[in-house]
């Protein structure tokens, strides 16, 4: 006989629910150390402490050896006895990341963009029109069609015509080639306030919506500080804060030039950012300005801003700050590249990003 079997709760004896808990504490202090397991026990342990997490039948121990018999956590070599977030907790940070962040609220090759091309597309809507030569049957739609044969044929002798058919409209979806350009100069942790870990968790929601519900689209992310360079979407976790200036310059060069390898003719670029370009380089130098809107480095952001326009590549700016002049500047960034801007707080910041991504539809 098939059935299940019930057993009394007793409140504090559920292991399984301890473990969640501690999990997605635990997540969110690997967030916040960029990867260092080390460290983020460490918290977590003052954090049993004070609020009591845990008690005499579930410890930190237990916890602890739940990750490591989960594959939550493994040593980093043989030889080393350090703990490093394994491939299942990279997985499961961007899982949670998306979540937490997107849980809140040109006709090309089929991919998963909606687009307002209507005719033989990939996502059928409510809206029906009469068959044409060549629409496929599996779009037909069943109800209106019977209706009309009714109406011209009469119910006694029934029989369907060509005329009578309708299929429902659809639309074509698209592919859309993004590079994210994130921040990492030392301005992202200044004033007391931790910009970094908010656009990390932006990123991995981001690289998880794509690669699980947008297979098609191409997703490249960049970090610029002094220098830009592109990293792999596993690394997003262990993104810090250098001691850098701000070189939009090299982002920007660099994500043209990962967009010009992409033979899709949909591209967009969307930069999260906390400050303005204090940093471009001139051969092996590097020319920096830290005080105000230097116009020769303003000139080059510019300049890329409107190379990017005449190639259709728009640029979303999210910049994670409000002070005056650097609004200006971003206006000034905007209008040369026909993009556009978000000026988003630190809880905001994910809200305005995936709508953005949704809605650029060609």
């Amino acid at each position: 006989m098939i059935g299940w079997k019930f057993s009394e709760y007793i409140p504090g004896q559920d292991e399984g629910a301890t473990f969640d808990k501690l999990l997605k504490l635990f997540q969110e202090l690997l967030l916040y150390t960029s990867g260092d397991v080390a460290e983020a026990l460490a918290w977590l342990t003052e954090l049993d402490k004070e609020y009591k997490l845990t008690d005499e039948n579930y410890g930190m121990a237990d916890f602890i050896q739940d990750l490591i018999d989960k594959g939550y956590i493994r040593q980093q070599d043989p030889q080393n006895p350090l703990f490093v977030p394994a491939a299942k907790m990279e997985i499961a940070l961007r899982q949670k990341a998306l979540d937490d962040v997107f849980g809140q609220i040109k006709k090309t090759k089929q991919g998963n963009h909606n687009t307002r091309v209507t005719g033989r597309g990939d996502e059928s809507t409510s809206e029906v029109r009469p068959f044409e030569f060549g629409d496929p049957l599996d779009n037909l739609a069943l109800a209106e069609t019977m209706r009309n044969a009714q109406i011209n044929h009469g119910i006694e002798e029934f029989s369907l015509a060509p005329d009578d058919l309708e299929v429902y409209e659809t639309f074509f979806q698209s592919q859309t080639s993004t590079v994210l350009m994130i921040d990492i100069s030392h301005s992202m942790i200044l004033y007391g306030e931790d910009r970094i870990t908010p656009a990390k968790r932006v990123a991995m929601a981001l690289s998880e919506l794509i690669t699980t519900r947008y297979p098609k689209d191409t997703l490249d992310i960049i970090v610029f500080g002094n220098d830009a360079w592109q990293i792999e979407i596993k690394d997003l976790p262990y993104l810090q804060v250098g001691p850098y200036h701000t070189n939009t310059v090299a982002g920007l060069e660099l994500a043209m030039d990962l967009l010009r390898r992409r033979k899709n003719p949909n591209k967009q670029v969307f930069m999260i950012t906390d400050g303005k370009p204090t940093c471009i380089k001139k051969g092996k130098k590097y020319y920096k300005n830290s005080f105000g809107l230097d116009r020769k480095i303003v000139s080059r952001t510019l300049n890329l801003a409107t190379q990017c326009r005449k190639l259709n590549i728009p640029i979303t700016t999210f910049m994670i700050a409000q002070d005056p002049y650097l609004v200006h500047f971003v206006d000034q960034f905007t209008r040369a590249n026909n993009g556009k801007a978000f000026y988003s707080s630190l809880h905001g910041l994910g809200e305005f990003v995936f709508r953005d991504y949704k809605n650029n539809k060609k």
